[in-house]
């Protein structure tokens, strides 16, 4: 019997050491992908990831490059917390014919950059389509917050009227601002292709938080051929319960530069009462925020992988992606 297409991403799982999450992402598995060759990525969620290293060194020590198999587990989660951001990735591990390429984080990790885009890493992965196979914890319930914020903010950067498919490119762009990959190691067409690829996905995620700012007053809906056109209140007001709904991080950061000092008390509760004066000057604050953040996780985790990665694995990675990314500015 052929197994269903979750069975399918769910069976290199076999592999591992007992997981409380696990999601399957990337270009792979776009309906639009006809490069069979690109790797299926993974998130793995575990408890103590410590622990989690050393039963996987002893399960699959070729997962892992040469030089980290002997500095051990201890080594691998100092490169992973202290150098990158984190999450460690094993890539181009051979499975079945198959590669595929996982990275481990610690589920308080994944629960906090989620709710409070500290790092801006795993939560702007999830604000994209994934494919839910281990959520122990929830994560896909405690994602609806991230999910709503990725709303707020994109809706921040958007102009008054925007069709469906500028809000669902407008989100999955924001976990790339700043991000250096994409100036040199990134298809250009990347958003525009996840996008395309997964429109159907990005409407059922995000209707529920539509049809919330519509109940509002602060969205106006009608349809125009296969998709949707919004207009948004870009009221001050408005303006005001958007960046309101964006996460800690991101308030604190940009509260200063707005003049918004007592925007957050200390137990994190959110001033009912602040005075918006400028849109341009919220989006522009949240932009060179979220800039920064996407800025120093990314160069933070792509000196962590080459590391982890080992030189040849390494390089081979990088030339794949610099190849990727040349072919797209060429066509």
């Amino acid at each position: 019997m052929a197994l269903t297409a979750a069975a399918q991403l769910a069976a290199p799982l076999e592999l591992f050491p007992p997981l409380d999450f696990c999601c399957a992402y990337g270009s792979s598995l776009l309906p639009t992908n006809n490069d069979k060759t690109s790797m299926v990525d993974y998130i793995l969620g575990v408890q103590d990831p410590l622990q989690w290293h050393q039963d996987n060194l002893e399960r699959n020590r070729d997962h892992y490059s040469n030089c980290m198999a002997r500095l051990g587990p201890k080594t691998i989660t100092r490169i992973s917390n202290g150098i990158g951001v984190g999450v460690y990735f094993n890539p181009f591990v051979e499975w079945r014919g198959k590669k595929i390429k996982y990275g481990v984080v610690s589920m308080q990790d994944l629960a906090w950059d989620v709710l409070t885009w500290e790092k801006f890493y795993l939560s702007g992965r999830l604000q994209k389509p994934v494919h839910f196979l281990v959520d122990n914890w929830e994560i896909s319930k405690v994602n609806l917050v991230n999910l709503k914020a990725a709303t707020s903010a994109a809706l921040l950067f958007l102009p008054d009227e925007f069709t469906e498919e500028d809000l669902y490119g407008k989100i999955c762009s924001l976990s790339y601002m700043g991000d250096l990959r994409m100036l040199f190691a990134e298809d250009k067409n990347k958003v525009k292709k996840i996008v395309q690829g997964s429109f159907n996905s990005f409407r059922a995620m995000y209707k529920p938080f539509l049809e919330e700012y519509a109940s509002e007053g602060l969205l106006k809906v009608s349809s125009f051929a296969h998709q949707k056109v919004f207009k948004q209140d870009t009221g001050l007001s408005a303006t005001s319960h958007l960046f309101t709904s964006l996460p800690s991080t991101v308030l604190k950061q940009a509260a200063p530069k707005l003049g918004l000092n007592k925007l957050i008390d200390d137990s994190g509760v959110v001033s009912p009462n602040i005075v918006i004066h400028s849109r341009d000057k919220v989006k522009n604050s949240v932009h060179k925020v979220l800039r920064r953040i996407v800025m120093i996780s990314s160069a933070r985790q792509a000196v962590s992988g080459l590391v982890a990665a080992g030189g040849v694995n390494a390089a081979v990675y990088l030339a794949r992606k610099i190849s990727k990314s040349w072919r797209s500015r060429t066509t």
